[in-house]
């Protein structure tokens, strides 16, 4: 079953995972219970302004399953002149080269006896080193497409490098395994030096921490080409909101033209006191048309979408999914029963005056197979609160306590829970689950899942 997995991101904020099939429809509900002492609610915090700075959507290609031994199966054709067949499949085979990496690495970390942890990694080392190998004996003759080899050539070298060296700070020590340890970091210095002869990186890059990892961030965005998916974002109630707002000045300009002629007609001439009501009256207007067209605007916007996120192949452009979005303060009777239910089984003490905001999406995707080697697309959004804590109380304070004859004191601080229902439905199967946020003013401290999370 398709599943949702909700975990912190950065300090202050969190993300979401989540996969999608070829031809799949599936929708993905937060429900944020938000105390009212957070002082968080529709006058504080816009939707517009909180989505635009604070939400963010990715997508790319996702196989679970890739490892090492199914990309060593895989391989750069040289037979492929054209420039954007050539790049796409360097891509397509660096970006697997990484993933299977990093996921083997992370398994291996697992093991934390060194008589497993050694041979697992020297076997990664062999494969790793045979699939640099394939790489690097299909580098291309044309100097317009040598420029792709050379930096995916570059960044694989650094990253490989880095996660063996963090390999090894990890994991177990043993003096039994000096020899395998060795082994790791004379491949190391093997691609250190191999990046050195090819000159890839000058000298001054090298010396400089941040200029060099800045330059391997870049590197790994131009080998997503054609596997991580550009987004495009379209505001669907802009001209909604321009026919609501031309509907409300209508509406009140008739209103004061209708006022002004019977004014007219009730003074034979221009006086001061004509002058004073025509002035009242459009003072008035000017007062509450903005008023009036918010109100109208909320009621006419209210449960539709607000954005669409279109993610394009980088290649040919084709649109490969959409996913709609909707994010807006609701009223306790908006929220369904399967998610009130949820809310309604915290403790007693917990169940404060809360303000509630729903964020939802709906994705599809449109084409019917995908790359080779790919079953899944995977999204990912990610919420950043930083917007919430601007309006969180510091509240340090001290808490005392005796020990024996000793008054001791100890510093303490301010936390808020949130309460967050997390609803994905797809066509054959709903899962729903209560999770609390626990954060101050500089970071989210903890995410728990609730025992009541239930799949249906």
């Amino acid at each position: 079953m398709s599943r949702a997995k909700l975990s912190q991101d950065e300090n202050l904020s969190f993300k979401i995972n989540y996969q999608l099939l070829p031809k799949e429809t599936n929708q993905l509900d937060l429900y944020f219970s938000i105390p009212t002492d957070m002082g968080i609610n529709a006058n504080t915090l816009n939707e517009v302004d909180f989505f635009n700075a604070n939400i963010k959507s990715h997508s790319a290609y996702y196989s679970e399953q890739l490892h090492l031994p199914l990309v060593q199966s895989r391989f750069i054709s040289q037979t492929k002149r054209e420039k954007t067949g050539y790049r796409l499949n360097l891509n397509l085979f660096c970006y697997q080269l990484r993933i299977a990496l990093d996921a083997d690495v992370k398994a291996t970390l697992q093991l934390k006896e060194p008589d497993e942890f050694f041979p697992a990694a020297a076997l990664l080392v062999e494969q790793t080193e045979r699939l640099l190998k394939n790489l690097r004996r299909y580098t291309p003759p044309d100097n317009k497409l040598k420029s792709y080899f050379q930096n995916a050539d570059n960044y694989l070298s650094w990253h490989t490098e880095q996660t063996f060296l963090k390999l090894l700070s990890r994991g177990p020590k043993s003096s039994e395994f000096s020899d395998e340890r060795a082994a790791l970091i004379d491949f190391c210095q093997q691609e250190s030096q191999y990046r050195t002869e090819q000159t890839y990186n000058s000298q001054v890059t090298l010396d400089d921490p941040n200029r060099i990892t800045n330059k391997m961030k870049l590197l790994e965005r131009l080998i997503e080409y054609g596997v991580v998916f550009n987004k495009q974002t379209t505001d669907l109630t802009l001209n909604l909101k321009r026919l609501v707002k031309g509907l409300v000045t209508g509406v009140i300009m008739a209103f004061v033209m209708f006022i002004v002629l019977n004014a007219r007609s009730n003074f034979q001439e221009i006086t001061v006191a004509l002058i004073a009501l025509l002035g009242v009256i459009y003072g008035l207007r000017e007062t509450f048309k903005e008023d009036l067209t918010q109100w109208a605007w909320r009621r006419i916007q209210r449960k539709r979408p607000k954005w669409r996120n279109k993610f394009k192949n980088s290649v040919n452009d084709d649109i490969v999914c959409t996913q709609t979005i909707w994010l807006e303060h609701i009223r306790k009777k908006d929220v369904p029963p399967d998610v009130n239910k949820l809310l309604k089984q915290r403790r007693q003490q917990n169940k404060q005056a809360a303000h509630l905001m729903h964020f939802s999406s709906k994705n599809q995707v449109h084409v019917s197979e995908f790359l080779p080697g790919y079953d899944e697309v995977q999204q990912r959004i990610t919420f950043n609160m930083a917007s919430f804590v601007r309006y969180l109380k510091k509240g340090a304070g001290k808490l005392y306590a005796l020990e024996g004859q000793k008054i001791s004191k100890k510093s303490v601080e301010r936390r808020y829970q949130i309460n967050l229902v997390l609803r994905f439905s797809t066509d054959h199967s709903t899962q729903i689950e209560r999770y609390k946020l626990t954060m101050n003013r500089s970071e989210i401290v903890a995410i728990e899942l609730m025992d009541e999370a239930a799949a249906e």
